[in-house]
């Protein structure tokens, strides 16, 4: 058995869950303050200098209030619902590659957890089952509101998931894989996907905001309607592991569509061949982080601008719209994809 490959792993996945978990926390003090540019105001600037120790109060506020499980809710159920949103959440992280092997101490060091040559349908199946930990959390509540708030999401997230695949078929046609790792490596040596798939690209995005239950797609949290959602119920670290679940559901949807559509760990203008094994690593590290950042700063954008939907015209969106159309990119995708072959 190697024990060196056990603990690389061990420690990748130490690092890939510490990450995440930080830039879970820190999105919320991004968010906040983006929100206050956009309202002209401030936003938090009380804990620590420019409240960048925010994030940290409200951890500890949650982690130190009151535990309450309501009498007429399912226990067993109530408990296992935001534990099966984080532990889906934090398990798509496992197939992305977060950039090219590093050198350390005479190993090669992949920068992926699992680099397996499904890694697509991977991701696909661990979301499909994000979707129970919120309709556990809302039907275990034995509450309406939380009731119908997991229905939505629920169907909320079925439909779109059906448009966002149609939309990576045309990907995977293109690439002739499902490992992302493989993906990746032929956008560094050739052009980024979105150059030929612009449609794809939309498509996918308009699909992780509603995956994410993102605005204007917030509808099973929608405030006004459903008293704050499918989580009403909760309270303390259980209310903190839906709210975390969300924001890691963000971080991994723009780390994916960086990989899928941005040239994952290719940095523009910098030929890699050029650096040595750990040089590049950090480069990629650093491209892929970057294009992340700035899609996570784009959800925000999007969420503090336009208005939430109607549920209908939400639905309206998915069916009539974005999976026609996915289903147009990928028929003219093969079309090309025959004709060139043919030429």
């Amino acid at each position: 058995m190697d024990w060196e490959f056990i603990l690389e792993k061990l420690l990748l996945i130490t690092v890939v869950v510490t990450v995440s978990l930080v830039v879970a926390m820190y999105a919320t003090y991004i968010e906040r303050k983006f929100a206050g540019f956009i309202q002209d105001r401030y936003g938090p600037d009380r804990a620590g200098p420019f409240g960048i120790l925010q994030p940290l109060a409200d951890g500890l506020k949650l982690f130190f209030k009151e535990e309450v499980i309501p009498s007429h809710s399912n226990k067993l159920l109530f408990v296992l619902g935001p534990c099966l949103a984080m532990l889906t959440a934090m398990m798509t992280s496992a197939v992305i590659p977060w950039s090219s092997p590093i050198e350390i101490g005479g190993r090669t060091v992949s920068l992926q957890i699992a680099d397996i040559n499904i890694g697509i349908l991977y991701v696909f199946g661990v979301v499909s089952m994000g979707v129970y930990g919120m309709m556990i959390g809302g039907w275990a509540s034995n509450n309406k509101f939380s009731l119908m708030a997991a229905l939505r999401g629920a169907s909320q997230a079925i439909s779109y998931e059906l448009a966002m695949g149609l939309s990576l078929i045309a990907v995977l046609m293109l690439s002739g894989s499902l490992s992302l790792r493989v993906i990746t490596e032929q956008q560094v040596t050739g052009l980024w996907n979105i150059v030929y798939q612009p449609l794809g690209f939309l498509i996918f995005f308009v699909c992780a905001l509603a995956e994410c239950n993102r605005a204007p797609f917030d509808l099973p949290e929608a405030e006004s309607e459903l008293n704050f959602g499918y989580h009403q119920e909760y309270s303390s670290m259980k209310l903190g592991f839906f709210l975390f679940a969300e924001y890691i559901n963000m971080f991994i949807s723009c780390a994916l569509i960086a990989t899928l559509y941005l040239g994952g760990y290719d940095m523009p203008f910098v030929n890699e061949a050029n650096l040595s094994g750990s040089s590049a690593a950090i480069v990629g590290a650093v491209a892929l982080f970057s294009k992340t950042f700035f899609l996570i700063l784009v959800f925000m954008w999007i969420r503090w601008t336009l208005p939430r939907f109607r549920y209908d015209q939400l639905m309206n969106l998915g069916w009539k719209s974005l999976i026609p159309l996915a289903l147009a990119n990928m028929l003219i995708t093969g079309a090309v994809i025959l004709w060139t072959m043919k030429g």
